[in-house]
């Protein structure tokens, strides 16, 4: 652009050649040489009279002419260059423009660029190859390989088949309604215990894997035992157990059946795995009759269908009727049969009843040499009882209940816990649908495995991003590389953004759990950064364990990514002014919502300003970033990287005088959020008009009811609503252990009006507006009352915290501490004894389980409760 001004600046100048000649251009010089030589041999021009005169006249108007040509063809020239320059400016510009666009369209997936996180993936670690990864099914086992063989059980009782299959079992679902279902014991690597009582059906399923010495993950047994516990019902089940591949598992699986091998199974062979053979071996009890389906299944969540579609009624030489599989059902395509993806075995037997599944990898060995089998029958009891026993010595090494006082009922409740949360890690690949403000629809990630535990079985079998940081306190206190396991494949999915999707549904098994509104993640949403949990307790009590097997190049890989991540929340979260932060996706024109939720923060509809801004400020966002701050400055000093700018954000972030000031309010005394906020906020249900009669009759249903405002939102603390996020400061230790409001925010604590109950601490006080309100007409009331055993974690962490360090309130902390530690152990025993499973959430007025169930996530950390491991 330079070279072009200046050609501008010439061209401007040779316009005015006749009044300078220093600024001659060439065309001009050439000219003026002419004439001299002319004027020159005037004494001879003279000589040739007027036709001489002719011809210098002529001379000097074509000289003129030449001039005037020359200045006119240069400047148009030079005008037709000025705007191909614009032209071409402008076309640069727009490609610029969209190619930066493109850029930020790209950004929201494209990954973190750094090393990865998980080194140690499918076959290069074969402890952790094949396991019980299929926290969905009631029981199913498959390997760490993208596309994994699965294996699994459905059972049903004859007399109890319905239409569409009602009455199988395959996927763990409420609305089966099983008494009880769970593993009594499970180690997380070797082997599982299982307990479900399927009236009248006690079945109980178990396996043991056998790694040394093998290749592909080794072998493993699974065994089978069904008892009837009422003579009055069926004495028979059908028990279906499957092989399948997924649409991309490169590989094949035959049915056999034949005079050598007497017990019928399935032979395969695939990437993953090699060669391998399945074998069923009858232990006890009377098989009435055995099929098999050997097809092609559409898709790995239409197994069920898949069999109910298939299932014929065959008669036996006794005229016995049962219902059973056709055998091979494959379809053609033209003349050439396509190769079965699914193989289900049914057995029909009557109980008591048991049977072994040996799977045994036989790729490496010559077909000469004795295979070695897995262990089944009387062995593999006996090695089961072996697993037991060294699990009951390490839970007790590890928790410390029988020291501590508890019964054999609470350590068996215990173990049940830690055993859910450990069978209850699934292995899912696939890619999350994304979004970003950049692009117009929704675009997939990139796909990547994702190794983590999950909160429910029945209703959450996937990952959620706050949650894991909960489990991960349960998990790293029982197997802390299993746990650092799971923080690699989560911070795997960290973009170059630094963000991480909150929640992950990988795998068409996980897909068809989740409505399609909650499948989209967005990229400016976030989620509580409850890793920092975690890395604070390992920093605090597992730093001995930290140095060894290579476990702080775990957390040198994980560094950039923390620090990635940390710094996204301070931009994507930031407030409109230093220190304030708010939750990102709460949606300003909602009309059915009583107070818009706030899906992000982790506590959904718990009450906050009613009419969100830009200008909110959310109490417990801020306490958890400057927590995030302090982890990151501690973490920084052990890995000796530059510490100074985490230690002055957590002191920034954590001074109680700046707190006050955005966050305290005037008038209660009380830490709350700020922002455009009334309470005159009511459901109501539109009145019928001419305009929309003929909506409700098409629909046969009266109108959605829509919040009405009665008085116009000011801006303001939220302070008349009191709950979990008021206690924040409280909960992250941010107060300072002798702040008059310390003893404010506690004595709310232990108010029976406000959060204290005999069960724990109940989410929303009963002064409060919304306390059990509905948030539409179709949603009850989820974080507005009940008790959420995490937060009750949290609040006994602080209260422990706080009673340590003398001060003028420690001793009621301890006192508070005491308390409510016992009201929470004794409640979530008795309603577990009484009902079988680990609840979602309680009542905060009865202390009855309620929500989702069994949920053995977050609720599971009773058991650090129970051994007083913050």
């Amino acid at each position: 652009m330079a070279r072009q001004r200046n050609n501008s600046n010439a061209a401007g100048s040779s316009s005015k050649s006749n009044k300078s000649s220093n600024h001659s251009t060439p065309t001009e010089n050439s000219g003026s040489s002419h004439s001299t030589k002319l004027s020159n041999s005037g004494s001879r021009a003279s000589t040739t009279g007027s036709s001489t005169t002719s011809q210098i006249g002529n001379e000097k108007q074509k000289s003129r002419n030449h001039k005037k040509k020359a200045t006119f063809n240069l400047s148009s020239k030079l005008i037709l260059d000025k705007w191909k320059t614009l032209i071409g400016c402008v076309c640069l510009a727009v490609a610029s423009y969209f190619g930066y666009l493109g850029y930020l369209e790209t950004r929201v997936n494209t990954p973190f660029d750094n090393q990865k996180m998980v080194t140690r993936a499918g076959l290069d670690n074969p402890e952790l190859y094949w396991g019980s990864y299929r926290p969905l099914n009631y029981f199913g086992l498959k390997t760490r390989d993208p596309h994994s063989l699965v294996t699994g059980l459905m059972w049903y009782a004859p007399s109890n088949l319905g239409h569409g299959g009602k009455g199988i079992r395959h996927w763990c679902d409420m609305a089966d309604n099983l008494d009880k279902y769970g593993w009594t014991h499970h180690d997380g690597r070797n082997f599982g215990v299982q307990e479900i009582h399927d009236l009248p059906f006690e079945i109980k399923t178990s396996f043991i894997k056998y790694t040394a010495g093998k290749q592909f993950g080794g072998d493993w047994t699974a065994r089978i035992s069904v008892k009837n516990t009422s003579k009055a019902w069926d004495r028979s089940i059908s028990l279906i157990w499957y092989v399948a591949l997924d649409e991309r598992t490169n590989g094949r699986i035959n049915y056999i059946s034949d005079d050598k091998s007497p017990e019928s199974g399935v032979y395969g062979e695939t990437l993953g795995t090699g060669e391998f053979q399945l074998r069923f071996h009858p232990i006890k009890g009377k098989i009435l009759h055995k099929s098999y389906l050997s097809t092609v299944a559409p898709s790995l969540s239409k197994l069920k269908e898949t069999v109910f579609t298939h299932f014929r009624v065959f008669t036996d030489k006794k005229g016995q009727r049962y219902v059973g599989l056709p055998g091979e059902m494959i379809s053609h395509n033209g003349n050439i049969a396509l190769d079965p993806n699914f193989i289900a075995i049914q057995i029909t037997a009557e109980v008591n009843f048991t049977l072994d599944i040996s799977y045994q990898s036989i790729s490496g060995f010559s077909i000469n040499k004795l295979v070695p089998k897995p262990l089944t029958g009387r062995d593999f009891t006996n090695s089961l009882q072996d697993h037991v026993l060294a699990f009951d010595k390490r839970f007790e090494d590890t928790f410390n209940l029988k020291v501590r006082g508890f019964s054999a009922d609470e350590i068996n409740f215990a173990k049940y816990a830690v055993s859910n949360m450990l069978g209850g890690i699934g292995y899912f690949y696939g890619a999350s649908k994304v979004k970003s403000v950049y692009t117009s629809k929704a675009v997939p990630y990139w796909k990547s495995a994702l190794y983590t535990a999950v909160p429910s079985r029945s209703f959450f079998p996937r990952g959620f991003l706050w949650d894991e940081g909960f489990h991960g306190l349960l998990l790293s206190s029982w197997d802390i590389d299993i746990e650092l396991d799971i923080m690699s494949h989560w911070f795997d999915l960290l973009n170059i953004e630094g963000w991480i999707p909150r929640e992950q549904i990988l795998g068409v098994e996980a897909m068809a759990k989740v409505p399609e509104e909650f499948v989209i993640q967005h990229n400016l949403n976030a989620n509580p950064p409850t890793f920092f949990l975690v890395l604070k307790k390992l920093l605090k009590h597992h730093k001995v364990e930290l140095g060894e097997n290579r476990r702080l190049d775990v957390l040198e890989r994980l560094y950039p990514r923390l620090q990635a991540w940390f710094s996204w929340y301070n931009i994507t979260q930031k407030g409109d002014e230093p220190g304030a932060y708010q939750w990102r996706g709460r949606d300003p024109n909602t009309e059915s919502e009583l107070n818009p939720k706030t899906l992000t923060s982790g506590l959904d509809d718990f009450p906050r300003a009613s009419h969100p801004t830009n200008r909110e400020r959310h109490v417990d966002i801020r306490c958890w970033i400057a927590f995030a701050s302090g982890v990151m400055a501690e973490l920084s000093t052990l890995l000796g990287k530059d510490d100074i700018k985490y230690y002055e954000t957590a002191s920034f972030l954590q001074n109680n005088k700046l707190l006050n000031n955005q966050h305290l309010s005037p008038y209660t005394g009380n830490y709350a959020d700020w922002g455009l906020h009334t309470d005159s906020v009511v459901l109501k249900r539109p009145q019928l008009t001419q305009k929309n009669l003929q909506r409700v009759q098409q629909q046969h249903q009266p109108l959605e009811m829509v919040r009405i405002i009665l008085k116009q939102p000011d801006y303001r603390y939220v302070d008349s609503n009191f709950g979990y996020v008021n206690i924040f400061p409280f909960l992250l230790e941010i107060l300072d252990h002798d702040s008059i409001y310390l003893e404010k925010l506690m004595r709310n604590i232990r108010d029976s009006e406000m959060l204290w109950t005999k069960y724990g601490l109940r989410s929303l006080s009963k002064t409060s507006p919304l306390y059990q309100k509905r948030n539409t007409e179709h949603d009850p009331p989820y974080w507005r009352g009940a008790i959420w055993v995490n937060i009750n974690y949290l609040a006994l962490r602080a209260l422990r915290h706080y009673g340590t360090i003398e001060g003028p309130y420690a001793a009621y902390a301890r006192e508070i501490y005491t308390e409510l530690r016992e009201n929470l152990i004794e409640n979530i025993f008795k309603e577990y004894r009484r009902t079988g499973y680990l609840w979602e959430q309680y009542d905060d007025i009865t202390g009855q389980g309620k929500g989702c169930y069994p949920f053995t996530g977050w609720s599971s950390l009773i058991v650090l409760i129970m051994s007083e491991k913050y």
